[in-house]
């Protein structure tokens, strides 16, 4: 039975969803890990070197915010359409257990937003091999990449692998969304902790009374646009990448 273009686009956004959840998971419990083999056993002894979703929920960043992104024009609520972010339960992270602390927190940082770059390798790698390994499968793989992005799914291609395929496109658009979100020097964001290492004392003082209404804004709004302006470029070399496989 065909899926009408509505019930298609609720189907992609359960996949958003559900990939957003694990993505966040990932994101948390790289931070964790790395900060374990630095030599801060905090978080790993808090559980959070898990990718359970339960441990690194946070009630409006994880649940809430991601909703109203994804679930939200099916309600006319489309003002946050396009930004695919959320946020988790910060991991703890006592800097006075590492042996370099600005190196080792600069590390601890960097491995959320890396492990996202992973996950856009691991699912470029399956579109690879389904456009490879599937008679057809480059033309399944670019026709489903693209209507990913109309909201709709590519009729007359078999469930199973429309689902695979669908599955690592929307890891990719996620992680990259995740991946270049935390890097924004937006406290308290990935980048600002980096950026924050970075700037003197008395600059350190001013950076930190950021109020956080404040950074919500930003992120919401500058987010936005950074985000836009990043993505587009990003997934169409994902797209040209596969083309030429």
């Amino acid at each position: 039975m065909e899926l009408s273009l509505q019930s298609s686009a609720f189907v992609i956004a359960v996949f958003e969803f559900v990939l957003l959840l694990f993505s966040l998971s990932v994101h948390e419990s790289a931070h964790a890990w790395m900060a374990s083999r630095l030599g801060d056993q905090t978080a790993r002894q808090m559980g959070r070197v898990s990718l359970n979703p339960m441990d690194h929920i946070d009630p409006i960043g994880t649940l809430l915010f991601p909703a109203l992104i994804i679930f939200g024009p099916f309600i006319g609520l489309s003002f946050f359409s396009g930004m695919l972010v959320g946020w988790a339960k910060p991991t703890p992270v006592l800097t006075r257990n590492f042996r370099k602390i600005v190196r080792d927190d600069n590390l601890t940082t960097l491995a959320g937003p890396a492990s996202n770059l992973l996950l856009v390798l691991i699912a470029f790698l399956g579109l690879a091999i389904v456009s490879v390994a599937v008679p057809n499968g480059r033309l399944v793989v670019q026709s489903t990449f693209l209507s990913l992005f109309e909201g709709g799914l590519v009729l007359g291609v078999p469930s199973g692998l429309q689902a695979v395929v669908l599955l690592c496109s929307v890891a990719i658009l996620i992680n990259l969304s995740l991946c270049f979100f935390n890097l924004l020097p937006i406290p308290p964001l990935d980048g600002s902790h980096v950026v924050r290492n970075m700037l003197p004392y008395n600059a350190v003082q001013v950076y930190d009374r950021i109020p956080i209404w404040v950074s919500y804004l930003f992120m919401i709004f500058v987010g936005r646009w950074v985000l836009m302006a990043l993505l587009d470029p990003a997934l169409t070399l994902v797209y040209i990448g596969l083309s030429h496989i």
